[in-house]
Order: structure tokens, then C-alpha cells, then sequence
């Protein structure tokens, strides 16, 4: 087997140079004047519904109803628009709408004077649309070219708009399909966790202009709070345009199965220097025979009374964590042992999704020293089509900030709710390694719940053993022995494995994670309806088989910081024979980018999209993404679709077909790797984003050419670092020896 490459180098960094050209519709289309009376009556309607409710809020929430799913250039620049800020900034909210195609609902929060203006606007394109050089009152988009280019003078002083002006509101009418108000009519039987728009006006102060008295202890953050049914109903009834979002705050957990338990007669040695996973459960039972292994602390409110089976299903994960190979050696993935420090935050039926919240966010800052989490606490309730739940939203901003990485189990479907089949909470959250289960002949497990996440996120990302059938995983309970099956069982051994590569192989957490993705592709080609159960596959077992590869295959890892809009090398020295590179390639891309809850559906704020391929002028992408070049259009839909834009998982790879040619080697026979940066809240590249980078080639003929590999990488100035676990492992012992001085 070959080791995995560390590749060390300069990447290039440049800023976007892409002239933006003038606003248009799209090629043959029109533009109504009846189409922009309408959009003018629903503001004026608008203007007049705001207007009664100044003594709420100050202003208007506006929701823009497009005609599709409208990318950043297709949305309002002009309409909502204030002086020369852009309408983007003004975005408290989005969804989609729509069955057969999905389109966006998109909700400003803006003045009454933007209000105005908009209508002012909208009023005087009316007034030019009405001239006789515009037929039955459209203009196309050949005629907006003619007035771009100046060919096609219209009287714009008199009617006291600006060209761009109006060419921009004219593209805005075309996109946009209605403005309206959004308003919620969810109930719940339970208190609920509910999200406002964001209003500029303090939480507290805003729920007591219409008659809900709030404590700041069920405030979560600026627009987040804990209602009773009561307190709901009284806001749907003065101000259900306030709600963004409204979940749930009481969830069952997702049951997972327990049979056959008996006293178990397994020992253990005391711990040493191993590393320590965190994991927040249920609670943990102290009797068991690997105790001396895990720090536990307890979070429940002491006032909730204890269940023995309150301890089963914390006290199983954990037991996995430490020493699952020692009663699974089907599964010994050698990576040996691990430490615990383990928060039993809920009970054994149901939690309080507001009370986990506060808790994850204390647990993770007071215990900075630990990088890798397992959470496999999940809601039987499926998520939102529309929305991230608060918990996972949680999970992301926590990520985002601090360098950790949570393992969150991919959530069962029961018995009892057999129609439920879309992942749980917190098993949307974009950041985290969200896990599903597979059987032993790697089927998905009759359990598992699917992806994907808002309509396109790809989750689950991974699966894993989580038991099935006769088939099942040996856990150490309170009571002993058991056997068991569920996503919360596959999820630790995942969380051991990212452990094992953050904390003694010492990658960082997005080569971690990308590392592991990608040891779970293959090369061939993935249905669709398979990936929404196992993501983008099924992690091996044996550690070696992911900082390995085959014989014939070359790996190798790159990592580095995006600080501009293009991030790029154009120096890979892949091996050529006889004028062709003979491989066929795939890369993963990982890195964890910041999220906004309110945003809806447009929830990842960073978009970094990979390019990889053959240097012949630019770069030859081995999947045709030329999304970013210029003169190549992809719709928003396709782009998300089949380059998975915005999401913060990128595998790109060529199909093995057994008839796989050699590529033509181009002049300097280099290969390049280009990151594309967009920013969606317009706020620029105001912080350096980390990324991490595995690329595989495989040999079509199936001959070995890693030395080749590494004599090229290092002719052109890469430093090659090969990990080798073993030196890895003797530095990480030497790193946690205790040191003692001389008096």
C-alpha cells in the first residue's frame, strides 16, 4: 500500500477581475408593462398593510416571490434598494416555494421610505414602457441592449429616472413574480422555539409591544426565544409576520434497539496518554467496568427525576468510544483507545431542545482542549424543508468559531412513525459529520432516515456499521452486556477514526474530514436515491485503509487559507507516459464556512467552489465545471444541483468504466487546482477561510507511480511529507509525556 502525500506549498491568491456586464433578461425575453402594474399594486398594497403596524415594528417586511431559484445576480438590485446599498443587505429571510420546481420566497426588511421609492419607481417605467417604441407596452431584451449601448434613446430626464435605473427595475419585474407578506400558522401542543425576523428592535421590548412579557432566560440569542402555546397564539394573532421560524422545543429521541443483555466479564487497563473524544448523551452510569476511562458530568436539572434507563443509551456510546473493538473485533479499526469527558444532557425519552442549546454552547467553551465531539441525541421529528433547526444551527455557528468538529448521529425512523423518513435534528447541521447506518453487506439499514438537507445539502455525508438484522453492535450498558442497532451506534466508531486523524496523526479538521469522505467514495458512479441514505459512502473500517491507499493509486492531501477570490496553483506535476497522464482522478473538498439561521434556505454565507484538471491555457475541470468562466452560464438550479454550490462538501470524480483512456498531456504537462470564493451577504473576504484538499489518481493500467510522483512534486518546489503512522503515533506519545523539572 502507498502512504498518503502531504504536499506543502505556496498557493496563488488574486482578486476577482471579471468586468460585470451591462443588466439584461435573458436572450427572447420580455417584459410586460402589465406584469410591472402588477408588481406596483402589491407595494401600494403593501405600503398601506405597513403603515397600520408602525407601532410594531418601524418599516416593512417585504417577501419577493421570483420565478425560479434566483442566484445573487438574478436577485432585486433596484426595487427595495436604499441610495447605494445593496438590496442583499436588507435580507432577513429565505425559502422556497413550489413542488415540481423549487423557486425562492426572499424577505427584506426595509423602510417605508425604500417603500416609497420603490414605488416611485416602478410608476415612472411605467410612464416610459407606455411610449409607442414599445409595442403593446413590453420591451425585450434586445431592445434593453439598444438602450445599454445607447442605440435606443429614451426620455429618461423627463421622466426623471436614470437609464440604469430603469434597466435594472425592468430585470428585477422579469425575475420577480409577486411581492407579499409571509405569515406563520403553526401550532404546537408544547412549548416551541421561535425565530423572529430580524427587526432592528430588541427581542424583549418587541414581544412586549403586543403583550407577551418574556424573562431574558428563555432569550437564546437576538431573534431566537422559548414560547408557551399561549404566548404563540397571542403572536400569531397580533404578529404572525414577525415569525421566520417555529419548531418544536420539547423532542422525542429517535429509540434505538436493546436485546440480550447479560454481565459482561471484559477488563480494562487504566487510561495513559490516549486521546479524549467529548460526548454529550444521556446521562452516564459510573458501575461500569471502563469508568475509570470517562470524566462525566451531569447537566440535567437535578429537580428531573432518574429512570435506569435514562443511563443506557449515554453509558453504550461511550462504551464504544473507549473500547469497542474489544467486544466487536469484526469492526477493530486499530486506533486503539479513547478517553471520554462525557455531558449527559437529557434523559432518556425526550429533551428540551432549548436547554441542550444553552448547555452545547457552555460544554464546548469551557472544554477547549478537545477537538472532536459525538452527539447521537436526535429528534424523531423530521426537519424543515425550509429551514435548519435551532440545534444544528447551534452545532455550525459553534464549529465556525472554534476549531472542533461534531460527529452527530443521521437520527432512526421507529415502528411507530413508519412515514417519517427525512433526518432529524440535529442532523442537518451543514458543518458537523452527520453518519447514517448500513448493514454488513453495506445496504442501507432498514432505520436510516434521508437527505437530503433544504433541498439539496448532501446529508448524511457518511455511513457506517450501526447494526441490523442478526447482525447487531456489542455495547457495555449499565445492566452489562447488550446488543444494538442504530445511527447513534455508528456515529462513535466515526468520531474514533476523526480522533485518531486529528489527534495523533495530527491533520488539522478539514483535512480530517476531507480525508474521510473521500476513503468512503469509489470510483464509480452513485445513484442518487442510494446517496441520500449513505452519503457520499461507507467509511472503511481499518484506520490503514484510509492513510493508505492501494498500489496503484497516488493521494495525496493540500491544505491552505482562501483570502481572495481566486486561490490557486497551477504547478501538480502529475506523471505522463508517452504524451498522457494514465489516471483517472477524483478530490474532496472541505472547509467550514460561517451560517446564518435567518437566511432560510440560502443558509452557508461562503461559496467555495474547486476546479481541478489539466493546464492548457486554464484549467481542463476532469467534471466540466466552468461555472465561473467567463462566457459560460449555469443556471442557479443546475449549479447546485450538479456542482453542489454552496455546499461545504465538494467530491468531484471520473467514473471507472474498464475502458479508460489516458489523457493528452499538454505542453507543460502540469495539472492546476483553482478555489473560487463568493461571499453571499456582500461583506466581503473579511476573514482568511481554511480548506482542505484530497486528490486521488489511479493508474488505468494499475502500475505504481508514487515515486515518480514525489521526484516531480519536489523538482517544482512542493515539500512532500508522506504520513507514516508510526512515526505520527511516536511523536504524539513523546508531545503528551509529562515533563519534570529539577528543584
Amino acid at each position: 500500500m502507498n502512504n498518503v502525500l502531504y504536499l506543502k506549498g505556496t498557493f496563488n491568491q488574486s482578486s476577482r477581475t471579471q468586468a460585470v456586464g451591462p443588466t439584461n433578461i435573458p436572450a427572447n425575453q420580455i417584459v410586460e408593462v402589465s406584469k410591472v402594474r402588477q408588481l406596483l399594486a402589491d407595494l401600494q398594497r403593501l405600503r398601506s398593510y405597513w403603515i397600520q403596524r408602525q407601532h410594531i415594528i418601524q418599516g416593512a417586511l417585504i417577501s419577493v416571490y421570483y420565478i425560479k431559484l434566483a442566484a445573487k445576480s438574478n436577485r432585486v438590485h433596484q426595487l427595495l434598494s436604499e441610495s447605494s446599498k445593496s438590496p442583499n443587505l436588507s435580507i432577513v429571510g429565505a425559502r422556497f416555494y413550489g413542488d415540481s420546481q423549487k423557486k425562492h420566497i426572499i424577505t427584506h426588511r426595509v423602510t417605508l421610505n425604500v417603500l416609497e421609492h420603490s414605488i416611485t419607481t416602478l410608476q415612472k417605467c411605467i410612464t416610459l414602457l407606455t411610449l409607442p417604441c414599445f409595442s403593446n407596452g413590453s420591451i425585450t431584451n434586445a431592445q434593453i441592449d439598444a438602450i445599454n449601448n445607447n442605440n435606443l434613446l429614451l426620455p429618461f430626464k423627463q421622466a426623471n429616472i436614470s437609464k440604469s435605473c430603469f434597466v435594472k427595475a425592468i430585470a428585477d419585474c422579469y425575475y420577480v413574480e409577486k411581492f407579499d407578506v409571509l405569515t406563520d400558522t403553526s401550532s404546537f401542543q408544547h412549548r416551541s422555539i421561535i425565530t423572529l425576523y430580524n427587526t432592528n428592535v430588541n427581542t424583549k421590548d418587541l414581544l412586549n409591544r403586543i403583550g407577551i412579557p418574556i424573562l431574558e432566560d428563555r432569550i437564546l440569542n437576538e431573534t431566537t426565544i422559548l414560547l408557551t402555546p399561549d404566548e404563540l397564539s397571542i403572536l400569531h394573532q397580533k404578529a404572525p409576520f414577525l415569525i421566520s421560524m417555529a419548531v418544536s422545543d420539547l423532542n422525542d429521541i429517535t429509540k434505538e434497539t436493546f436485546l440480550s443483555q447479560k454481565s459482561s466479564s471484559i477488563t480494562i487497563p487504566s487510561p495513559d496518554k490516549e486521546p479524549t473524544i467529548g460526548v454529550i448523551d444521556t446521562l452516564f452510569d459510573k458501575r461500569v467496568y471502563f469508568s475509570e476511562w470517562v470524566e462525566y458530568y451531569d447537566m440535567v436539572n437535578p429537580n428531573i427525576s432518574r429512570n435506569p434507563e435514562d443511563f443506557s443509551h449515554g453509558t453504550a456510546v461511550s462504551s464504544i468510544i473507549v473500547d469497542g473493538p474489544a467486544f466487536n473485533p469484526q469492526l477493530n479499526d486499530n486506533c486503539g483507545r479513547f478517553r471520554v469527558r462525557h455531558f449527559g444532557v437529557a434523559t432518556g425519552k425526550r429533551f428540551s431542545s432549548f436547554s441542550i442549546l444553552r448547555a452545547i454552547q457552555e460544554i464546548v467553551t469551557k472544554n477547549r482542549d478537545i477537538k472532536v465531539w459525538n452527539l447521537s441525541l436526535g429528534s424523531k421529528m423530521e426537519v424543515s424543508p425550509n429551514s435548519i433547526s435551532p440545534e444544528a444551527a447551534i452545532l455550525d455557528e459553534i464549529q465556525y468559531k472554534n476549531n472542533v468538529i461534531f460527529v452527530v448521529a443521521g437520527t432512526n425512523k421507529t415502528d411507530d412513525e413508519p412515514n417519517v423518513s427525512r433526518l432529524g435534528a440535529p442532523a442537518d447541521s451543514i458543518n458537523s459529520l452527520v453518519v447514517n447506518s448500513v448493514d454488513f453487506q453495506n445496504h442501507p439499514a432498514s432505520y436510516s432516515r434521508q437527505g437530503p438537507v433544504l433541498s439539496f445539502f448532501k446529508k448524511p455525508d457518511i455511513s457506517y456499521y450501526g447494526g441490523e438484522g442478526d447482525r447487531l453492535i456489542r455495547v457495555c450498558t449499565p445492566t452489562g452486556e447488550s446488543v444494538v442497532c442504530g445511527t447513534s451506534f455508528a456515529a462513535p466508531w466515526i468520531a474514533r477514526k476523526l480522533c485518531y486523524l486529528i489527534d495523533v496523526v495530527g491533520l488539522n479538521r478539514e483535512l480530517a474530514k476531507a480525508l474521510l469522505i473521500h476513503s468512503a467514495t469509489n470510483w464509480d458512479a452513485q445513484p442518487m436515491d442510494i446517496s441520500n441514505f449513505i452519503g457520499y459512502g461507507i467509511v472503511p473500517i481499518d484506520i490503514n485503509q484510509i492513510i493508505h491507499s492501494s498500489d496503484d493509486e497516488i493521494r495525496f492531501m493540500l491544505a491552505g487559507n482562501s483570502k481572495k477570490y481566486n486561490t490557486y496553483t497551477y504547478n501538480i506535476p502529475v506523471p505522463s507516459y508517452q504524451g498522457k497522464h494514465p489516471f483517472i482522478t477524483k478530490a474532496t473538498l472541505c472547509y467550514f464556512p460561517s451560517c446564518s439561521r435567518n437566511q432560510g434556505v440560502d443558509y452557508t454565507n461562503t461559496e467555495l467552489d474547486i476546479q481541478f484538471g489539466r493546464i492548457d491555457g486554464g484549467i481542463k475541470p476532469i467534471d466540466n465545471n466552468y461555472q465561473t468562466v467567463p462566457g459560460h452560464h449555469v443556471l442557479e438550479a443546475d449549479a447546485r444541483k450538479y456542482f453542489r454550490k454552496w455546499n461545504n462538501i465538494k467530491h468531484i470524480r471520473e467514473i471507472a468504466t474498464g475502458r479508460n483512456q489516458g489523457k493528452k498531456a499538454y505542453q507543460t504537462g502540469l495539472w492546476g487546482l483553482s478555489l473560487k470564493r463568493n461571499e453571499r451577504l456582500d461583506n466581503g473576504y473579511e476573514w482568511d477561510l481554511h480548506f482542505g484538499i484530497i486528490i486521488s489518481l489511479k493508474h488505468i493500467k494499475g502500475e505504481n507511480k508514487i515515486e515518480d510522483f514525489i521526484q516531480n512534486c519536489q523538482l517544482k518546489g512542493w515539500l512532500v511529507n508522506h504520513i507514516d503512522v508510526n512515526n505520527q503515533v511516536e511523536i504524539y506519545n513523546r508531545a503528551e509525556q509529562e515533563v519534570v523539572f529539577d528543584d
